[in-house]
């Protein structure tokens, strides 16, 4: 079928391969240019999920405040005559608003969550191009019912919840197909650091998704999630036109993932060794590897049994270390993502002269502190190989930055930002470092005897789990903010410790690992 074919070489590759300058790329350079592609790519395209995923979050503000005070225009079709409340967009209107607000997340966090194994398992058996694209492009479409219902006024609960549950199920597409796609390009050694630099693209999204929410939410919610819906769309075009996700398809080596991985060629024989093309200097390298490819993609089509077959659910999950990271990681996309969905919130509820937009913008400091956050978490891993207790140190640390944050937060405004640039730096360090260089590691462990597609149904367990916390999170916030949002950084701090408990037995195998390795 056409979605099977996993080689195949998208049509703006293939325009880009005439322009003479391209042509005459060395082997090395050639590499280099499609491994920096695939990075690039790849990062706008997870950006994009969470700039489309972000203006829940900020839009909350609108959709739910206290309108005393303020003046009703004529324009305004949904008041629904108490005075405090007017301005609020119903069915948001009422005492119980933030119940109904964070069930609104939880439908989309729940469907991402167990849509993501359902996609990790598809995502290894059809092309990562179509997966990736598509799934970007119905992201983008959801994201857009979300923003239509402020100019067709639309009410409707059901509305909301279905809307939120299919963009959901479609956000799910990102993560598995980015991270499988990065781990074909790139092998085992500097994973930590190179995928700690690439995951700050969830940050990176996360901060343009406020800053373009945050423009348009005090005066027209609807293009806080049109204009996002619009970014990711565009983008999704841009990666069916020039994404690869397989080195084989333009005569690219495959990278060792592992002690077992065989470091032939993915040509076998017939394919020239780097130092062959070296030597061959009048001989069009360009040329040679497209009749490479070409008889590589012949080769699939006419010994079907040669291809790699993708994992089982099963078997992925008895690969040592799975299930430790896949519930540490529930716990810690529990925190990050109740600052991801409640950030805002508890801002503009903590001051008396917060609007949205400065909400919105001062939220970004968590994000930008994640961005340091990651790339450092991966620099340690790469530094000790010792990726349980990277993640243990930063939850260790985690605890008492949200327990300052609380307490001293709202004493100053420099101390504010200054806080909560520590609290993003250190609750994202575990996250990003699972997210990548852990799930990429585990994908390609020795025990799949270097087969490449077992990154996307790794990936989708381990995040699919996390993404479980994800949705807990924000639907106890609702009922526990109500109380107070004391119990709420209580949550957060429970949680942390969760997280560095279930990584136990993960350092002690590390310590061992190292001592053995010392003997």
């Amino acid at each position: 079928m056409f979605f099977e074919k996993v080689y195949d070489v998208p049509i703006g590759i293939r325009l880009l391969e005439k322009i003479p300058s391209l042509r005459k790329l060395s082997y090395d350079w050639k590499n280099r240019w499609h491994k920096f592609t695939i990075l690039f790519l790849t990062f706008l395209s997870y950006a994009s999920y969470h700039i489309a995923r972000k203006p829940t979050s900020v839009v909350k503000n609108v959709l739910k405040q206290n309108c005393t005070g303020l003046q009703p225009h004529l324009s305004e079709l949904n008041i629904s005559g108490i005075e405090d409340s007017w301005c609020s967009w119903h069915p948001f209107d009422g005492d119980n608003a933030d119940t109904l607000l964070g069930a609104l997340d939880s439908a989309s966090l729940f469907s991402y969550a167990f849509g993501m194994y359902a996609m990790g398992l598809l995502g290894e058996r059809i092309n990562t191009r179509y997966f990736l694209s598509i799934g970007m492009m119905l992201s983008g479409f959801f994201a857009f019912l979300m923003g239509l219902a402020y100019w067709a006024n639309i009410h409707s609960l059901t509305y909301f919840l279905s809307v939120q549950i299919l963009a959901g199920l479609f956000q799910s597409t990102g993560w598995p197909g980015c991270v499988a796609v990065v781990g074909n390009w790139f092998g085992k050694s500097k994973r930590g650091l190179i995928m700690g630099i690439w995951r700050s693209h969830h940050s990176i999204g996360n901060i343009v998704g406020s800053l373009i929410a945050g423009a348009f939410v005090e005066d027209s919610w609807g293009l806080s999630f049109a204009v996002p819906s619009a970014i990711i769309f565009g983008l999704g075009l841009l990666l069916y036109f020039f994404l690869v996700p397989d080195p084989r398809a333009v005569g690219c080596p495959v990278p060792e993932h592992g002690s077992d991985m065989s470091k032939e060629s993915p040509l076998g024989d017939s394919n020239l060794s780097k130092d062959e093309n070296h030597r061959n200097n009048g001989v069009d390298l360009t040329m040679v590897n497209f009749e490479l490819r070409e008889r590589f993609e012949q080769t699939q089509e006419i010994k079907p049994d040669g291809k790699e077959e993708a994992i089982s659910f099963w078997r992925a999950v008895k690969i040592p270390g799975v299930v430790e990271y896949s519930f540490s990681l529930f716990f810690t996309k529990c925190i990050n993502y109740t600052f991801l969905y409640w950030l805002p919130r508890y801002l503009k509820d903590s001051s008396d002269t917060m609007g949205s937009q400065q909400a919105a913008d001062l939220s970004t400091l968590f994000d930008i502190g994640g961005i340091f956050g990651g790339i450092l978490a991966g620099l340690l891993s790469d530094l000790t190989g010792m990726s349980a207790f990277t993640c243990a140190g930063y939850f260790i640390l985690t605890i008492p930055s949200l327990f300052i944050y609380r307490a001293f937060g709202s004493m100053s405004g420099g101390f504010n930002m200054s806080l909560l640039f520590l609290v993003g730096f250190l609750a994202n360090g575990p996250y990003a470092l699972i997210t990548t260089a852990v799930c990429a590691d585990l994908g390609t462990h020795p025990k799949l005897k270097g087969s490449t597609r077992a990154l996307a149904t790794v990936t989708a367990i381990i995040d699919g789990t996390g993404s479980i916390g994800a949705a807990v999170g924000p639907l106890l916030v609702g009922p526990l903010s109500t109380l107070g949002w004391d119990y709420v950084f209580y949550v957060l701090m429970i949680a942390s410790a969760m997280g560095l408990l279930l990584l136990a037995r993960l350092m002690i195998n590390e310590v061992k690992g190292k001592c053995r390795k010392y003997d």
